[in-house]
């Protein structure tokens, strides 16, 4: 093929590969601009959804904050015993001769209780009674003799040593027949006799313990730093957990004048009625000592703290204006506080929260800043200053 006839190919096709190619490459541009758009499309709408939608509401308890006036107060705990107790014994040994006395009993100070027999020593005492007499009748004689000169000084000073030394074993047999004899040291109420009829009994074995019960002592530790807050004849508050509806009440009587340098606690006596005898000693019982004016604290049940090593914080509900077409919302918004004293099951606030404000009390481990919820407290947690823990069953 000559050069002119290739050249005449190649110019009649040039212009339909070009058209063919702006073709092929304009059918491209659609169809990649058909697939951009439709995820810019989707991009879009699925932006516009999400942000038209919002996380469930969550169901929380909460509370209204206020003030409470509180009675700033020193709390311990202590250990109840009689004003006068004892368990009884004798110094002696013997057999038990006679039981004056039944478990339960109130006795008066004095009163015979019980003895040991005592026939040999009560024989001997009368065998030392007789010698006293005669030797008091010989005195007497020779004192008159020795008045008309009849007998010397001697004989009159051996006379005296002879009565002298007769009473004293005389005195000294009554001493041991009457430790034979148990009588109450005061008067009080008695528990339950641990010796019967016939028993013999070594020297020292308890027999029976005796209490005064009325008033009754309550004694406790505090802080070496609460000591300037405490007067004597200060009032005090007594809870037992026998009678958890009860509160008893008593004054301080006495204050250790010595710190324990184990623990840095003074000890503390306090003094209480016990006209019912419903508190026993050895009975464990908590105190509080007022102390000081009432103040006003924001208080709040302490479930609503969120502690945390950075910061104590709560949760504030507050309410949110209504989207188009739908109800007011009401969202937590968490915030940090400065907490005080307790109570029970409260706590007070001293920084962080106003008076009215609505407080999240129970479900905050589901919230977040923001985030939206329905109140609900059918079932709301133990707010009670003076909390009472159920008796076991």
């Amino acid at each position: 093929m000559t050069k002119d006839q290739d050249a005449a190919m190649t110019k009649g096709k040039g212009p339909s590969t070009a058209k063919r190619m702006v073709i092929m490459l304009a059918a491209v541009a659609v169809v990649l601009g058909g697939i951009f758009g439709f995820q810019a499309v989707k991009a879009y709408m699925i932006k516009k959804f999400m942000s038209t939608m919002s996380a469930p509401p969550q169901t929380v308890s909460a509370t209204t904050a206020h003030f409470s006036s509180w009675q700033p107060t020193i709390d311990s705990v202590g250990t109840l015993r009689a004003v006068k107790g004892a368990d009884l014994s004798l110094e002696v040994s013997g057999v038990v001769d006679a039981i004056s006395f039944n478990s339960g009993d109130d006795v008066k100070e004095g009163a015979v209780l019980l003895k040991l027999r005592s026939d040999d020593d009560a024989a001997k005492l009368d065998s030392l009674q007789a010698t006293a007499d005669l030797s008091e009748l010989t005195y007497q004689r020779d004192l008159k003799q020795f008045k008309i000169q009849a007998v010397s000084q001697a004989t009159l000073d051996t006379d005296v040593a002879n009565l002298k030394n007769a009473k004293a074993q005389v005195a000294q047999q009554q001493a041991i027949l009457d430790k034979k004899t148990l009588r109450a040291p005061f008067a009080g109420h008695l528990g339950i006799r641990a010796v019967d009829l016939g028993q013999y009994l070594g020297a020292g074995t308890t027999i029976v313990t005796l209490q005064a019960l009325d008033p009754i002592y309550l004694d406790f530790f505090v802080p070496q730093q609460a000591i300037d807050q405490l007067r004597l004849g200060q009032a005090v508050t007594v809870r037992v957990d026998a009678f958890q509806d009860q509160t008893f009440d008593g004054e301080i009587s006495a204050i250790n004048p010595k710190i324990d340098t184990s623990t840095r606690n003074v000890q503390v006596r306090a003094t209480l009625k016990n006209p019912d005898r419903k508190l026993l000693p050895g009975m464990y019982a908590t105190v509080a000592i007022s102390t000081g004016a009432p103040a006003n604290y924001i208080t709040l049940p302490q479930t609503a703290i969120t502690y945390n090593p950075y910061g104590d914080t709560v949760y504030v509900v507050d309410g949110k204006a209504a989207p188009a077409g739908g109800k007011p919302q009401q969202v937590a918004r968490q915030t940090f506080v400065t907490t005080g004293p307790t109570r029970g099951d409260q706590v007070a606030v001293l920084k962080g929260v106003n008076e009215g404000e609505t407080i999240v009390t129970a479900g905050q481990i589901k919230l977040h800043n923001g985030s939206p919820v329905l109140i609900d407290n059918s079932i709301a947690p133990s707010a009670d200053a003076t909390p009472v823990l159920p008796l076991d069953r």
